[in-house]
């Protein structure tokens, strides 16, 4: 294992040291292509950076605290798509537009249907995503993708620069949601749509700019999705309705988006867990779910943003949200054995949550002699209270099996029960609070950025009896997260970064006994779990494509017994090399690919089992490739195909159980036309064109091993009209 790693970071730097070689520009070019990266946006917490050439992805994105920054002037590595990839690959959801990323996978939830976002080997639940900056806001489970004017992936340890994800996860990356903007020249579109097995969509986006200078703008979207999807006898129902307005002045800039959202599936195909070897997967449309289970989520929310520049060289801001959102399911997701028998039990839950969020901040510029700085000072707080319910069935359960299901009666979910299911009371509530400062000094011409900073944390949580309402246990603690980072522009299109960097969990808290041994500890709260991110890379902008390569190593702790004592020096560790390309390298040929190679260890484990080993369901290799082509023979005409591949991925800690790698092919094409005058697109995609079977993923929730069967061949057709 350790040659091996160590392999993988010599290739790493190999490719760094390189990095001058096959990025050299002639001198010339070099400064005529410095003035097309002075872009509006930089820094700011409002404005967006401008799209890179092709258009579908940005120059850069969020950097929490920092605000927007250009890619070769951040620390750190990301990638922020635009909607224009959202619209022309017909995404559904922000996982869909992460089957691009060669950094990012697509899990579920623990026994529900969230989307579960696996960056760098480490889970990001939806729960942690944020939306323009602001934590807890968005809806929790599904987030739907004609909502979305970017989304932003930001790579590695991120608790310095976002302050504690308060679900607990983000340790190998963030992803942050930026609500669609009227353009400058408007929109009024409706489209509709179909999707194979008899799902109709239809869609309208409406948007507009007014004042003396376009300096207001407005919009409006709402969906509709109903019928049939692709997966045999899964039924889904959606509604979006949301509005969203923007001022972008010389002194104040402000945005200001709410929405709601409304997300049923009838039959929704379960995860499956094995109880010792893997099944071979059944038929890619073939759905093992009983008729009588559901899930469904509606949720409200809204966030207001807005910056003012008291003087050319200080800038205020505040941003603040608020959600209330209701669950309710009723699941039976099944345990298999080798030959596809199942058994399952009911399982009843229903959840709410009031989530309000806060931050804001000060960034000043000044100099002192020949040093620039940008200081930045901010705030940030996060409240939620979450109120569950549940219900089992007798955990005897019941028989089907995964090839040939059997459609049973329900049983009754009476068997084990915690709370009113039509009222449930308040289980969980989240405080967190921090304060934290940054300078960026930039040195030698603005060839050298150094990012220093540090963000003091308070993590408080408490839960509650799901029966009664007394308080259970109670967590609070205060943790200084720094962080560093080090840009160094070789030339104005070729940057070398590297930074250090942390990320933040709560403390857990010790229990009584483990396997049936008495816990000396019972009840102690643990310091905060601090992971700790070392990375280097360049990056190029070449002007029509640009590239990006980075080295990392992540480490996490894990809470292990040890001497009959739990503490928290259990420790996993991912190193990996990533590799990335975007743009338009040829007019009319824009690409967006690259690849991960992550060697994942269970460094240290309680008694030294499985030490050594891989964790569940991160892959030593996955690469992406999605390309669009004009066709110069046929004007408006734009074909497209993406390769999604993933690795081996081990199904337990021993690494005796092990699933296939896979490979999947999309492919789509659109006809831009006019018809009685107004401009027309045409789209039609196939998703899985194989029809390939197999199974996506292993877990997604931390220990978990469930299998999550990758979607069938899907055809979708729409039709847009701008009027």
């Amino acid at each position: 294992m350790l040659k091996r790693q160590k392999s993988m970071l010599v290739a790493g730097a190999s490719v760094l040291a390189l990095a001058p070689v096959a990025m050299a520009q002639d001198e010339a070019g070099d400064e005529a292509r410095l003035d097309t990266v002075i872009v509006t946006g930089e820094a700011s917490q409002v404005e967006l950076l401008e799209a890179f050439e092709g258009g579908q992805v940005a120059r850069g994105g969020r950097a929490g605290l920092l605000g927007n920054l250009d890619f070769l002037d951040a620390p750190f590595a990301g990638t922020a798509y635009t909607s224009d990839l959202v619209t022309a690959q017909q995404a559904d959801s922000v996982g869909d537009v992460l089957q691009n990323d060669p950094v990012v996978r697509i899990a579920k939830g623990f026994g529900n249907f969230q989307e579960v976002y696996v960056i760098r080997g480490f889970p990001v639940y939806s729960d942690d995503v944020t939306l323009n900056g602001v934590y807890g806001i968005l809806p929790r489970q599904f987030v739907a993708a004609e909502l979305l004017e970017r989304v932003e992936v930001f790579r590695g340890a991120n608790a310095f620069i976002n302050g504690a994800a308060p679900g607990g996860s983000g340790v190998g990356g963030t992803i942050n949601l930026v609500p669609k903007r009227a353009p400058d020249e408007g929109i009024r579109r409706v489209t509709v749509g179909y999707e194979n097995n008899g799902q109709a969509y239809g869609a309208v986006d409406l948007g507009t700019r007014f004042g003396p200078m376009g300096e207001w703008g407005v919009r409006v979207n709402g969906v509709l999705r109903d019928g049939e999807t692709s997966v045999d006898g899964q039924d889904r129902s959606l509604g979006v309705a949301s509005i969203g307005t923007d001022y972008d002045g010389e002194r104040f800039r402000f945005s200001a988006d709410f929405g709601y959202q409304d997300n049923r599936i009838d039959a929704p195909r379960p995860q499956v867990t094995p109880l010792g070897a893997i099944p071979n997967e059944p038929d890619a449309d073939s759905n093992f779910a009983q008729s009588w289970t559901y899930t469904d989520e509606e949720q409200i929310f809204g966030v207001v943003r807005g910056e003012y520049d008291l003087t050319d060289n200080v800038t205020l801001w505040l941003g603040g949200g608020a959600r209330n959102g209701e669950e309710a399911n009723v699941l039976a997701n099944p345990s298999a054995a080798a030959d596809g028998s199942l058994t399952a039990y009911r399982f009843d839950n229903t959840r709410e949550d009031d989530v309000v969020s806060f931050d804001g901040g000060l960034r000043a510029e000044f100099e002192t002699g020949p040093i620039e700085h940008r200081l930045v000072v901010s705030a940030s707080t996060i409240s939620s209270e979450s109120k569950n319910a549940y219900a089992f069935s007798n955990f005897a359960g019941f028989a089907t099996d995964l090839y040939n299901p059997v459609d049973v009666t329900p049983p009754a979910a009476n068997f084990f029960i915690g709370g009113d299911l039509n009222d449930p009371l308040v289980t969980e509530e989240v405080d967190n609070q921090s304060f934290a400062i940054a300078d960026t000094l930039s040195l030698f011409d603005d060839r050298l950025l150094a990012t220093i900073g540090l963000r003091q944390q308070k993590i408080e949580t408490a839960t509650f009896d799901y029966n009664t309402g007394a308080r259970l246990s109670g967590y609070e603690d205060e943790k200084v997260t720094p962080a560093l980072g080090l840009v160094w522009k070789a030339s104005p299109n070729l940057s070398f970064y590297g930074n250090y960097a942390e990320s933040l969990q709560p403390g857990q808290i010790a229990p009584a006994t483990s396997g049936g041994t008495p816990i000396l500890n019972a009840g102690e709260v643990l310091e905060p779990f601090t992971g700790e991110q070392l990375e280097v890379g360049a990056k190029y902008d070449a002007g029509n494509y640009g590239a990006t390569v980075s080295v990392f190593q992540l480490s996490r702790p894990n809470a292990i017994v040890a001497n009959q004592r739990f503490t928290a020096s259990g420790e996993q560790e991912n190193s990996g090399v990533e590799f990335s390309i975007f743009g338009e390298p040829v007019e009319g040929l824009r690409v967006i690919g690259g690849a991960t190679f992550i060697d994942a260890e269970l460094s240290r484990t309680q008694g030294g089992v499985d030490e050594g080993n891989t964790p569940i369901g991160v892959p030593e290799i996955q690469a992406n490739l999605n390309a669009e082509w004009d066709v110069a023979a046929l004007p408006g005409l734009t074909l497209d195909g993406r390769v999604v591949h993933t690795g081996d991925q081990y199904v337990n800690t021993a690494n005796t159980v092990e699933l296939d790698g896979w490979t999947r092919l999309d492919i789509g094409a659109r006809y831009t036309t006019e018809f009685a005058a107004r401009p027309v697109t045409l789209r039609a995609r196939i998703e899985n064109v194989t029809d390939e079977a197999y199974w996506a993923s292993a877990g997604g929730f931390p220990g978990a091993n469930y299998l999550i069967l990758g979607n069938p061949r899907t055809l979708m057709l729409s039709a847009s009209v701008d009027f």
